[in-house]
């Protein structure tokens, strides 16, 4: 990519033109509250080395949390869907906020496990939210670009989080808590205050439940392959630091490594997203998901941070692949009156999968850290599989969906 390409009106406006400005509150909130979320990346090392738990302890304790987010989902789609998307978000974040801070300041273990479960009630509440105003504000052709973009300041974000967030740990764990407290409620706000209500009033629309959600069997056979790949996936931000700090590396050095993710998203992404959102989504997504896997895979085999830089830049280049893919997918399998519903299905598919990544990851490490990653690599070939098995019925589906 050359700078004169990169100065033609028309690349910029093929990247970013056209996108209404509800969309860009959606996206600058979205960027502000992932620069603060540093505390679930590092809660399985506060949980060890402040608060002296053991791994399958912490292991638990951060899958109570994915209990939560879990059954966040189902909440949030019938939120959505009933009363609306922004006061949805709006109020997840408040709530997320109060009870952010309240995990610091919580010592017992009957008080750390209650807030780690409110806390994944109400820190994944906006995600069905988010999902379906994006779905609501922008037309079919758009979403992979869209939701690709909301991915990239979600990337942009988490770069500057890991950094900082291994720094501030090394302060003091209690910075961490209030500065995610402060950048959710920031989210909150901006979406109550620039993002209208898509949502049509009750006369206008048809009634639906969740239950029309678990009949339509390709979008439930989409989300087990998505809880199968989620398992793989979010072992990075669960299990890896567990794995590193087992190592003796620091959160320093884990946020440093990590962050090379977000800086390769944040610059490769954009150039790339708009091709691969053009392509059959299930090939894409089953050539990312493969491609995540063998990078997992060859973590097994390092032993310094040069080798997890570089297990993290090839299992980065498949998520750069998916970019955008399943949210389009899920916007173009849903009924306008069931958006919130459908993303909140695909959201409890990933909580789903965060809830048992811990619970393997965990344990796994504990027996063996090579068997752990080697099984991670197999686990996400299995989701890529399944993916191209489901791709068919995914096209006949989409197929009168512009792109």
């Amino acid at each position: 990519m050359t700078n004169a390409t990169l100065a033609r009106p028309g690349f910029l406006q093929s990247k970013i033109g056209g996108l209404p400005p509800a969309f860009w509150a959606l996206w600058t909130g979205t960027l502000v509250n992932r620069v603060g979320m540093m505390v679930q990346p590092f809660i399985g090392v506060y949980l060890t080395q402040m608060r002296g738990m053991s791994y399958s302890g912490a292991g638990t304790v951060m899958a109570v949390f994915g209990v939560g987010s879990l059954l966040s989902q189902i909440i949030a789609g019938w939120l959505a869907d009933r009363f609306g998307r922004r006061i949805t978000l709006t109020g997840g974040m408040v709530a997320t906020a109060f009870i952010m801070v309240a995990l610091g300041y919580s010592a017992s273990l009957p008080a750390i496990v209650a807030t780690m479960f409110l806390l994944g009630l109400s820190m994944d509440l906006y995600r069905p939210a988010s999902n379906a105003l994006v779905a609501d504000l922008i037309p079919p052709q758009d979403r992979p670009r869209a939701y690709g973009l909301i991915f990239w300041a979600l990337n942009l974000g988490f770069a500057v989080a890991m950094v900082a967030g291994g720094w501030l740990a090394q302060v003091g764990y209690g910075w961490m808590f209030g500065v995610n407290a402060v950048t959710s409620l920031i989210f909150g706000l901006l979406v109550w205050r620039a993002v209208p209500e898509t949502l049509p009033a009750p006369g206008s629309r048809p009634r639906g439940r969740f239950a029309d959600v678990l009949g339509d069997r390709l979008m439930v056979a989409f989300s087990l392959i998505t809880v199968v790949s989620t398992v793989a996936y979010t072992q990075a931000f669960t299990t890896l630091p567990l794995a590193m700090t087992h190592a003796g590396f620091t959160t320093v050095d884990y946020g440093l490594v990590i962050a090379v993710n977000g800086v390769l998203i944040v610059i490769v992404q954009p150039l790339t997203g708009a091709w691969f959102g053009g392509r059959d989504h299930t090939t894409v997504l089953a050539a990312g998901s493969a491609v995540i896997g063998v990078g997992f895979a060859l973590t097994a085999f390092v032993s310094d941070l040069t080798g997890y830089a570089a297990s993290v830049v090839l299992w980065t280049a498949g998520e750069i692949v998916t970019a955008g893919i399943p949210g389009a997918i899920v916007a173009a399998l849903a009924p306008p009156h069931l958006r919130g519903r459908y993303a909140g299905m695909y959201g409890l598919a990933w909580s789903g999968g965060a809830l048992l990544a811990p619970l393997l990851g965990a344990g796994l490490l504990e027996v063996n850290p090579a068997a752990l990653w080697l099984t991670i690599g197999a686990v996400d070939l299995v989701a890529a599989a399944g993916l191209l098995a489901l791709g068919p019925a995914l096209r006949r589906r989409t197929a009168s969906v512009p792109r």
